[in-house]
């Protein structure tokens, strides 16, 4: 057990769990005159996301938001489904997750997470990701997005560490250098085999 790191925090994302956001982009497009990458090009340029991950919309706000946005001629019940619907575990998820599993003998492992209540409430029924770690942070719970960088240090707070004894990883290096410049150890990942290795240069295992 290295001395200094006490807390892993992971990613949700592209980390533990795997999505593809054109999955819902096809199937909305059967409800408007829009194309799939049109649909994908319009969420990318609206803050709508944002809002809905930071909290500071509901989830019937944001359907409202999004079927005027899209012109979409659909109901928000089945609206959720297709939102839902864009998450699925990949051998290299079931890695880290194991490897998670391996961790939490001897550390506090948690999870901080740019999430909506839809996606969170959803991945939490029909994902098994969330049940070994000690805590779980979401960005729709906290009023806050990552990379703001009072997000990492309401983190901190809550965990009761410095940043020097947290080793984070995410798969945007953005996120990654937001934490790294409050001194958090930060790594970017890209795969099972870097991260286990960015873990084993830091002491961890």
């Amino acid at each position: 057990m290295s001395q200094g790191i006490k807390v892993i925090l992971f990613d949700l994302g592209n980390v533990l769990i795997d999505f593809d956001f054109s999955i819902a982009a096809k199937r909305f497009a059967y409800f408007c005159e829009k194309g799939p990458k049109e649909i994908t090009g319009l969420f990318l340029s609206s803050n709508i996301i944002n809002l809905f991950e930071e909290g500071k919309i509901s989830p019937k706000d944001f359907f409202s938001q999004v079927k005027d946005m899209l012109d979409l001629n659909i109901s928000y019940a089945r609206f959720i489904p297709i939102w839902n619907e864009v998450f699925f575990l990949s051998a290299k998820n079931r890695s880290v997750y194991s490897l998670a599993n391996n961790l939490r003998n001897n550390y506090r492992i948690a999870v901080l997470s740019n999430t909506n209540m839809l996606h969170y409430d959803y991945i939490k029924e029909y994902f098994p990701v969330f049940n070994i770690f000690n805590e779980v942070f979401a960005s729709c719970k906290m009023g806050l997005i990552k990379p703001d960088p009072r997000i990492y240090k309401q983190v901190l707070e809550a965990l009761d560490v410095k940043p020097e004894e947290v080793f984070y990883t995410d798969d945007r290096e953005e996120l990654v250098k937001s934490a790294a410049a409050l001194k958090i150890n930060g790594f970017v990942f890209t795969d099972y085999k870097k991260l286990k290795s960015d873990l084993i240069n830091l002491g961890v295992i």
